[in-house]
This record gives C-alpha cells, structure tokens and sequence, in this order.
C-alpha cells in the first residue's frame, strides 16, 4: 500500500493523573502508542512519523525504531502536522493521520480510509462514527448532497449542529500534497486558541477537492483513551477480541471474561486456559498444553502438552509434558526440559532441570544444572550467593537428593549419587557415591520421661 502514517502522541493527558505521558499507558501490557503504530504496520503501511512532546523521551523509548519528531508546544492536531511538515516532505499519495490514544483502531479500518481515498481521488477520508451521546466529539457536517462538508469541535457548536449523532473519530487520510501545500494557512481563531487539523476539511469540501465520510460499524475501535476509566474499557474491548480470535482459532478458555492476554502473544491450538490466567509479553504456547487456572506468564515458552497450574513465569522455557505447579515461581533464566517437574512452593532461577527430572515441592534452585532423571527432595536449596557473587551447582543424571539438603556451590553431585537427607554439602560428591554431611545423631535414654515429670512439680 502506497501510504504513510503520522501518529499525534504529543499530549500529557492530564485526565490520566500520571507521571507518563498519556499514550505510555498500556493496553493489555503494550502501550497504547505501540499499538496504533502496529496496527499501521499491520495495515501494510512501511513509514511511520511519531509526533511527540510530552516527555519525549518515554515516548521515543517505546517506539524505538520508528521516526519522532518534536512538538514543543502543544497547540493542536493542525500544529502537530505542521511540526512533521520537514519528516513528510518527501511523501507522495496518502498520509493517515492517527491519534496515538485510540488503542482499539484496526488495520482494515486503516486499510479502507486509504483506499476510499484513492478510490474517490478525494483529498481526504474521514473516519465517522454514530453514538447515543455526541457530547466532547467533534460533529461530521455534511453538505445537501450528502458529502462532508466541515467537522466542528464541541466547544464551537451553534445550537443547531447540537444534535449531530455523526461525529468524528480522529482517525484520517489525506492526499499528502494537497494536506501539506495548506497546512500552514491554518488558523487558531477558535474557542481553545489551537490549530485544528478538523479545519483543513471545509477548506477540502470549499475548494472541491473531496471528502469522503468513512462510516465505522464498531465506535468502540474508535475509542479515545483520556482517563483511567477509558483505559480500563478500552482494555476489557481488546481484551475480547483478542480472547475470541484466539477461541475460534482452536483454543479453549473455561471462562474467557477472566483471562487476559496480550496481542503480541502467540497461541497454538487446542490449548487450554483457566480463568485468572495473565499471558502477556512475546510468550509462545504450544500446541496442548493447559494453562491456569490463576496463573501469569510473561516473555516466556511452554512447550506442547505442558501444564502450567497457579503458577508465575517470567522469562523462563517450559518444556514440552514438563509440569509447573501449582504456587511455582519460575524466574528469568528457568528452563525445564521435557517431561520435568517444579511442584508446589518451588522457586527456579537461571537453571535448567533436565528431561524427566522432578523438583517436587518445597525447594530453592538458582544457577544450577540438573541433569535427567534426577530427583529433588523437598526443602532443598541450592545455596548459590558467596555474599558477593553468584556460584553454580551441578547435579548429574539419575541422582538422588533427600530432603532438606543445603548444596553450597560451587558444588557437583555425580551422576547416580545419592546425597543423604538433611544434609549440608559443601564439596562435590562423586558419581554413585553416597554424599551426608550432618552431625551426628545422639539419643539420651529416659531424659524425656524426667523432663515431664520436673515439668508436672514445677521444676523446669
């Protein structure tokens, strides 16, 4: 598609109540911004300008990549294009406009404001939409004949234009030469002193060059964010859409107004979520595996047939039939092989568990390798922090650990050792070697007898 995008995401957005700028805030994990330029990219539109004021630098970090340009003061949509007038310059054909607050705007929509552009050779395409309550939108004007003739903003309103249901929803596309030849003759003689980018369309309708009114189907895509309120709503849209395009693509969601994922996840079908469930980042799923219930996973893999049950994941790779759960934390680094286990209360850290081995409950592993077939007893804990760096452990295939065992690294346990339960061990135990390292045990005869019968005189 012969197109370009400017997207407006200069505004601090004081509804917000915010320290960052309005379009930081996420949507489903992923700034708003960042979705209105993937859904350009999306569209098939290879250039995107960013304009940019409120702290620039925030904004500028999310879209990393992409061309920003400044606009100091923030006076208006008009003046935001005419910012960008030197980064478009060497634009032919069509410029879509967006607003870096409308999260929920798709690439078809996208799609067709440029072709009922092209098609109509129109000078611009508007994005309209119908709504019980016009209040605070700008209303579409239209001309005896049907056409687009003038957007006036709410605080410009003449009694009679008061009932308009036909407003505007902040989304355009323009005939680049003929938006930037005028964009300079814009005028701020209006109730809020700005240059408004809604006035180059009476100038377009005035001069007989076109406008064509693209009526959307769906208003919540044209949702502007100003609030936290909205922020939530625009959430709980994407948030619907996202969840029934993954359900009829083959996946099962017990109750799918309880699950959140982000758009940038990838999920194969026949997988399984549970209510409560958080997926979010770059993660993967693969085909089979069951996810939830109570469960949040971030950047991260689980493998096919995995099962993952209340449980959190950041950054780490679940192998295929491995098992996580339930109340497991996995942390970045975390990698468990197929077929393996990190059950109930255990925590892993830049580890990886081999295939068919079982940290079964209870445990601490952090740097360490473990080999297959391995069992881990319950309260073991790789004691991995000398105070000033970080050690590893090793742990060979088909060993055994007993439970409450301390493994100071750096520390090896050969394969097919067997370290006795209760233990401390701080130097490597060879393979198939029996490794205890506990004080010795010591029984006194009678001494509990005599100690309840000094308790029931008072003596002790």
């Amino acid at each position: 598609m012969d197109a370009a995008a400017l997207v407006l995401a200069a505004g601090e957005g004081t509804r917000m109540r915010s320290a960052l700028p309005k379009v930081a805030h996420p949507v489903l994990g992923v700034p708003m911004v960042r979705l209105v330029v993937d859904a350009a990219r999306e569209a098939g539109i290879d250039r995107v300008v960013a304009v940019v004021g409120h702290r620039a630098e925030v904004v500028e970090s999310i879209l990393e990549g992409e061309t920003c340009v400044l606009q100091e003061q923030q006076l208006g949509t008009g003046h935001a294009v005419m910012s960008a007038k030197e980064a478009l310059a060497d634009l032919t054909g069509s410029l879509v406009v967006l607003a870096g607050d409308t999260p929920l705007i798709t690439p078809g929509t996208i799609r067709a404001l440029v072709e009922r552009r092209e098609e109509a050779g129109a000078a611009a395409s508007v994005l309209t939409m119908r709504v019980e309550d016009p209040s605070g939108y700008g209303r579409i004007v239209r001309d005896d004949e049907g056409a687009v003739a003038d957007i006036v903003e709410q605080t410009d309103l003449v009694p009679d234009k008061l009932g308009i249901d036909e407003v505007n929803a902040s989304t355009y596309c323009f005939d680049v030469e003929a938006l930037l030849s005028r964009i300079g003759e814009l005028s701020s003689d209006n109730a809020q002193e700005e240059f408004y980018l809604t006035d180059m369309i009476a100038r377009f309708h005035d001069e007989g060059l076109g406008v064509v009114g693209v009526l959307t189907d769906d208003p919540e895509e044209a949702m502007g964010v100003n609030s936290r309120i909205q922020l939530a709503e625009a959430a709980r849209v994407l948030q619907s859409r996202i969840n029934r395009a993954h359900m009829l693509e083959g996946v099962t969601m017990t109750a799918p107004d309880l699950v959140w994922i982000s758009p940038t996840v990838r999920i194969a079908r026949d997988v399984t979520i549970g209510p409560m469930t958080f997926i979010e980042g770059e993660t993967v799923v693969d085909e089979g595996a069951h996810i939830g219930p109570s469960c949040r996973i971030v950047d991260s893999h689980v493998g096919a047939g995995a099962r993952v049950d209340s449980s959190v994941v950041l950054q780490a790779d679940v192998g295929s039939a491995a098992s996580v759960g339930p109340m497991a934390y996995l942390r970045p680094g975390a990698t468990l092989l197929e077929r393996s286990k990190a059950g109930t209360f255990v925590e892993i850290k830049n580890s990886t568990v081999g295939p068919g081995s079982k940290v079964p409950h209870l445990s601490y592993v952090g740097d360490a390798l473990i080999g297959s077939a391995v069992n881990v007893g319950a309260g073991t804990i790789t004691c991995n922090y000398d105070g000033a760096a970080k050690q590893s452990t090793e742990i060979g295939d088909a060993a055994f650990i007993g439970s409450s065992t301390m493994l100071v690294a750096p520390v090896r346990v050969g394969a097919g050792a067997v370290v006795g339960a209760g233990s401390v061990i701080t130097h490597d135990v060879p393979d198939d070697a029996l490794g205890v390292g506990r004080g010795r045990q010591e029984n006194f005869k009678g001494w509990a007898a005599r100690w309840r019968q000094r308790r029931a005189q008072g003596r002790d």
